[in-house]
C-alpha cells in the first residue's frame, strides 16, 4: 500500500494504518474474486491502488471544496451517498474507507458484482452501507430512493448526458452530482446541455484532478440539483444510453 499512501498524502490525504489495512483487505478481496467472475480488467495489486483507489479518492478533495464535511456532521445528519452503476463498488467503498460518516448506497445492475459488494461489506464490517441488485432507470422510480440523496457518484458507467438521466433523479434539490471522466470531458459536456436542462442540473465546474501515478488526464464534473426531474424520467433501461437527450 505504499503507493497509496503517499499519493494519498499528495492529494492533501491522510491515510492511518487502520485506513491502510481496509484498502488491504478490500484489494485482497477483489483480486481474489476477480480471478472467478471478472469483476475488473485491472488484476495488477499496484494498479488497483493507482486506477481504483487513488482514482477515487480524488472525488474526496473535490467534495471538500463543495460542501464542508464539518457541517454536515454539525447537522446531525449523515451525508447520504448513492454510487451508480459501482460495479466492484468503486468509488463508494474507497471513499467510504476515509469518510465513514457517508449512509451509502451501492447500486449495481449485475448480481454477481452485487454478491462480491455484499461479501466486501461483511467481511470488512461495514456500517451504513447497503448493495442493491437493481437498475437505475427502475429504482430512482421508487419513493424511498427519489430525489432523497445528497450525491450521486458515477465513475466508467456512460458519457455525461445519458448518465444524467441516471443520476439526477435520485438528488434531492441542492444535492450534487461528481461525474468521473477523462479526457473527451469537453465533448461530452457540450452533448449534455439539454439533458442539464431538461433534468433539472446545472453545471457548477468541469475540474482537473491530478491523480498520483496516473499518466492520463482525469477529471469530475460537478452537477447540482437545482429543480426537481420530471416524473417522467429516467425512462425505461436502456433508453437513456441509447437515446439520449
Amino acid at each position: 500500500m505504499e503507493r497509496l499512501k503517499s499519493g494519498a498524502e499528495r492529494m492533501g490525504i491522510a491515510l492511518t494504518e487502520a485506513h491502510l489495512d481496509l484498502f488491504r483487505r478490500y484489494s485482497a478481496l477483489l483480486l481474489e474474486w476477480n480471478k472467478r467472475f471478472n469483476l475488473t480488467a485491472i488484476d495488477n495489486p499496484d494498479q488497483v491502488e493507482i486506477r481504483h483507489f487513488l482514482d477515487s479518492l480524488s472525488g474526496l478533495i473535490v467534495w471538500r471544496g463543495l460542501v464542508s464535511c464539518q457541517e454536515a456532521a454539525r447537522s446531525g445528519r449523515m451525508t447520504r451517498v448513492i454510487d451508480v452503476g459501482t460495479g466492484a463498488g468503486l468509488p463508494g467503498l474507497a471513499l467510504k474507507i476515509v469518510w465513514p460518516q457517508l449512509r451509502l448506497t451501492l447500486l449495481e445492475a449485475t448480481a454477481k458484482k452485487v454478491r462480491f459488494l455484499e461479501h466486501v461489506i461483511a467481511e470488512l464490517n461495514f456500517r451504513e452501507v447497503a448493495a442493491i441488485h437493481a437498475r437505475a432507470e427502475e429504482l430512482a422510480h421508487q419513493p424511498e430512493h427519489r430525489e432523497t440523496y445528497d450525491l450521486a457518484l458515477a465513475r466508467a458507467v456512460a458519457p455525461l448526458a445519458p448518465l444524467l438521466e441516471l443520476t439526477l433523479p435520485f438528488l434531492q434539490i441542492g444535492g450534487w452530482l461528481l461525474a468521473y471522466k477523462g479526457p473527451a470531458v469537453a465533448t461530452e459536456v457540450m452533448a449534455a446541455e439539454r439533458a442539464l436542462a431538461v433534468l433539472g442540473g446545472e453545471l457548477h465546474r468541469v475540474i482537473p484532478v491530478e491523480v498520483p501515478y496516473l499518466a492520463e488526464e482525469r477529471f469530475i464534473v460537478a452537477v447540482r440539483k437545482v429543480r426537481p426531474t420530471p416524473e417522467r424520467f429516467p425512462r425505461r433501461p436502456g433508453i437513456p444510453v441509447r437515446k439520449p437527450l
